[in-house]
């Protein structure tokens, strides 16, 4: 892609996911993603209704009138992005690919981060950790991050999201936000999510294109596998051969929803020809 393209389709980004964080996140962002806890803010007069339990008893005893510790909460979260870059993200059949949609949600998550002074990192991953991006905040960050996203070229092409777990937990120390963003069409990575999601709070998104749970009666068809590169001929005449493929599909959605449920990872799922506003609405709200 040439710059001038990529800066194009930067803006166009922009423009679109910064209005969505803006106008329907926002406030859904902030009471799913807590803060790290209560800090003392200061101390004032009791007033009716305020809880006991937070009377200052010395400055009570002071002034001789009760006296309350009034609590804030610790807002700033670390939020890191693993994106996948592998060779399937690339795959569509609809008016946007897996990648388009990748980096548009992405995109508003990261302005929603910013919004609540939260900082912001990205890992951008194939079967290796193809990029870092440090936790920052500020505007001109996160246009960093969507020009990476949109004209990066990955060295490999295939998928370990085992891997990019393993090096979440060792490079970020403190807790953190991790949303895992990727078409899971890698499921070896069970053992790496629990221990993971166990020291930060990981959230998975997986997009994929409605073309890959079924395959079309189209006759013969030459399929390459995008990460392998492997080319094969399938009679998609044959309904065996359908058959087996939207199994094979079912079997592998169903492995990763339930590695899930069994780590504590919410997750959502959310189609190419979807409108993923919602699916993120109902992700925060049920997180709430």
């Amino acid at each position: 892609m040439e710059t001038t393209d990529i800066l194009k389709r930067v803006r166009q980004i922009e423009i679109k996911t910064r209005g969505l964080s803006s106008n329907i996140f926002a406030g859904e962002y902030h009471s799913a993603f807590k803060g790290r806890g209560m800090m003392f803010s200061e101390v004032r007069e009791y007033q009716y209704g305020d809880d006991v339990r937070n009377i200052d008893w010395n400055v009570t005893a002071r002034f001789n009138r009760p006296f309350v510790k009034v609590f804030e909460e610790e807002r700033e979260l670390t939020v890191m992005l693993l994106i996948d870059v592998s060779g399937s993200r690339e795959f569509g059949t609809t008016w946007r690919t897996k990648k388009n949609m990748i980096s548009e949600m992405a995109a508003v998550l990261a302005f929603s981060a910013i919004q609540n002074n939260d900082k912001i990192g990205v890992i951008l991953f194939s079967n290796k950790v193809e990029k870092f991006i440090p936790p920052k905040k500020g505007r001109k960050h996160i246009l960093h991050i969507i020009r990476e996203m949109v004209g990066f070229e990955p060295e490999n092409r295939e998928t370990d999201i085992a891997g990019v777990l393993r090096y979440l937990t060792n490079a970020i120390k403190k807790r953190c936000t991790a949303f895992v963003i990727s078409d899971f069409l890698d499921t070896n990575f069970e053992d790496a999510l629990k221990i993971a999601n166990q020291k930060h709070d990981v959230v998975a998104l997986k997009v994929f294109d409605p073309r890959e749970t079924e395959l079309p009666n189209i006759g013969f068809v030459k399929f390459k596998d995008a990460e392998t590169g492997q080319l094969r001929w399938i009679n998609t005449s044959k309904r065996s051969n359908r058959d087996a493929y939207s199994q094979w599909w079912n079997d592998n959605d169903e492995k990763v929803s339930t590695m899930f449920r069994k780590s504590g990872v919410d997750s959502v799922s959310v189609r190419t020809d979807e409108d993923y506003v919602k699916a993120l609405m109902a992700l925060f709200k049920k997180r709430s």
